[in-house]
């Protein structure tokens, strides 16, 4: 799976079921190439969140670059048959309108991933629109989806290549497998992040595209959430991220979580 010595590691669990990494995913070498079952991840959006330290408002071209390096790395981190659930959003409008879904596909593609599919998460919530433009009037209006997208890519081949215990139930199969999931975000004053996703979206991921046992890797673990929803269903989560404040936040949900409190 990984190199588990203590040299790399910020947190381990008793279990060795969360695993957590200070550090940068472009630099890290606790994780071993080729081990990785599953990746499930939301990196930052580029949209000025104030993520601590880390700058979220690099000019696009950079942007653009950044991605191309750090999915250069995941791909060489997973197996032949890993999968890639990818979180982003459609497009982006602060500080100029982008086209970040069909801009970073292209960049995964490039890369090595094949595409499987997109299910669209509507979150329900469009209260974060801001602007009109040219309010009731064909001038500028501004145009405005309150959804995000998981883009579903693989590396080598779609189809597992072994045998393993599935976890998912035949409703959540017959619902998930919709390309429409519904479901409310995460509070950012709840968890401490200033960009969180709700459990239920790894928790959905993790169940349709992975077995039980197998190795689950975030490589932007924020306030690891898809550590947790790696726990809760009997895998083993990995989480990478620069910010020792969220390294710290990430390891106290999860020994919440351990100790059966609700994180």
């Amino acid at each position: 799976m990984a190199n588990t010595s203590k040299d790399g590691w910020y947190y381990k669990s008793l279990d060795n079921r969360s695993l957590i990494i200070k550090g940068d995913i472009l630099e890290i070498k606790t994780v071993d190439a080729g081990s990785i079952d599953l990746v499930v991840t939301s990196p930052p959006y580029n949209v000025d969140v104030k993520y601590g330290d880390f700058k979220d408002d690099i000019p696009y071209g950079k942007y653009l670059e950044f991605t191309n390096s750090w999915m250069e790395r995941v791909h060489g981190l997973m197996k032949d048959d890993g999968r890639f659930c990818l979180n982003i959003p459609l497009d982006k409008n602060k500080g100029g309108q982008q086209s970040v879904y069909a801009d970073v596909i292209h960049i995964a593609k490039k890369v090595g991933f094949k595409y499987h599919s997109t299910v669209v998460w509507n979150e329900g919530n469009i209260s974060r629109r801001t602007a009109w433009g040219s309010w009731m009037s064909a001038s500028a209006p501004y145009v405005i989806a309150p959804v995000e997208l998981i883009a579903i890519l693989y590396k080598d081949k779609w189809k597992k290549s072994r045998k393993g215990e599935s976890t998912i139930s035949r409703d959540e199969f017959l619902e998930w497998t919709n390309g429409l999931w519904t479901f409310s975000g995460e509070s950012k004053k709840r968890v401490g992040h200033p960009a969180p996703y709700p459990v239920e979206l790894p928790d959905r991921c993790i169940k349709l595209f992975s077995y039980k046992d197998d190795v689950i890797l975030d490589p932007f673990m924020g306030s690891g959430t898809t550590l947790l929803a790696s726990r809760i269903n009997d895998r083993t989560g990995i989480g990478v991220d620069i910010s020792t404040e969220y390294c710290e936040l990430a390891k106290e949900r999860i020994e919440k979580i351990i100790n059966g409190a609700k994180s």
